[in-house]
């Protein structure tokens, strides 16, 4: 039993060469925070649940922070296991988390149009779909805001923290002044177990995750829970959301200089360039194509780059 604060459960496992959790809420209601792939349910959580004598069928609240299959594909299996309970999730992030080809094709699909050095690997793309169970549906769509009462000291508030997807959600319980933040801050990159950066943070909206970052700044956090890293306390927490954003302010610069000097620019050829200057990232490389088209899409905001018309694949080109 991995009890990270009162009421706050920590469901440990393994995804691919990173760590993985899940988390359990327990009052006198419950609520479990994502479901892992299609497999996570019945080989780690159900058996957790198990281990600790807490009845599936108990369970009253399921909340999906966002529309990544590593944290939906197992919703279906969970329904299976808890069919009372109330499945939750943003109404941003819900068509993608309740439509797997859906999933496949906007989230995990966009990469193809920049090229094969941008796309996932078949290997890959094999392993995302088979993540995914069966569409499984969402009875409560989330705006962010809401608290729900799971016992008489367990309060806990919806955060809304996007960047990384739309519609990414959060939990603030202010009792033990915990954020469980999920993939909403990714410091400097995804790390293996020997705590070596191996995979880039992939958020799609800078400005938005910039924003999330500020958010749990102001809250002023005791710990950090995530999905992929161990816990964060104490100092570790600043020291943790300003390397998130150093990330981005490093590769703003990287992208605005090289789009610069280059004139015309692929997201193949800038991810050639900066996988080895930010990384190396021997995991996904090709995530870190979500960084980079969000600060090309702020520079033509900005009016100093424009997209190429008919460009194919997509190119933008610096004007100035």
């Amino acid at each position: 039993m991995v009890e990270v604060a009162p009421g706050i459960e920590r469901i440990e496992s393994v995804f691919g060469p990173r760590p993985f959790a899940q988390y359990l809420l327990r009052g006198e209601k419950s609520m479990l925070i994502d479901t892992g792939i299609d497999a996570t349910p019945g080989q780690v959580i159900v058996p957790y649940f198990e281990q600790i004598a807490f009845a599936p069928e108990s369970l009253t609240y399921v909340l999906t922070s966002h529309a990544d299959v590593d944290h939906f594909g197992g919703n279906h299996a969970v329904r299976m296991r808890a069919p009372w309970a109330i499945f939750c999730a943003s109404a941003l992030d819900v068509p993608i988390i309740t439509n797997r080809a859906r999933a496949m094709s906007e989230r995990y699909g966009w990469y193809a149009e920049h090229g094969p050095a941008a796309d996932y690997d078949e290997e890959s793309k094999e392993m995302l779909s088979a993540g995914m169970g069966p569409d499984s549906s969402i009875d409560l769509e989330l705006t962010g805001g809401e608290w729900f009462r799971l016992g008489p000291k367990l309060r806990v508030q919806i955060l809304t923290l996007p960047g990384h997807s739309a519609g990414h959600l959060g939990i603030w319980e202010p009792e033990s002044r915990s954020a469980i933040v999920i993939d909403a801050v990714l410091g400097q990159g995804l790390y293996n177990f020997d705590h070596q950066i191996i995979h880039p943070p992939p958020y799609m909206d800078a400005a938005a995750y910039e924003t999330s970052i500020e958010k749990l700044r102001a809250l002023q956090p005791e710990r950090l829970l995530t999905a992929h890293y161990d816990v964060i306390e104490g100092d570790e927490v600043d020291d943790f959301l300003d390397a998130s954003a150093a990330f981005v302010y490093r590769t703003r610069a990287a992208v605005r200089r090289s789009t610069e000097a280059s004139g015309t620019v692929t997201l193949a050829g800038l991810l050639a360039e900066m996988v080895p200057e930010l990384g190396p990232f021997t995991s996904f490389p090709n995530e870190l194509a979500g960084p980079l088209r969000s600060h090309l899409s702020e520079l033509v905001a900005e009016g100093i780059v424009t997209s190429v018309p008919g460009a194919s694949p997509p190119a933008w080109k610096w004007i100035g």
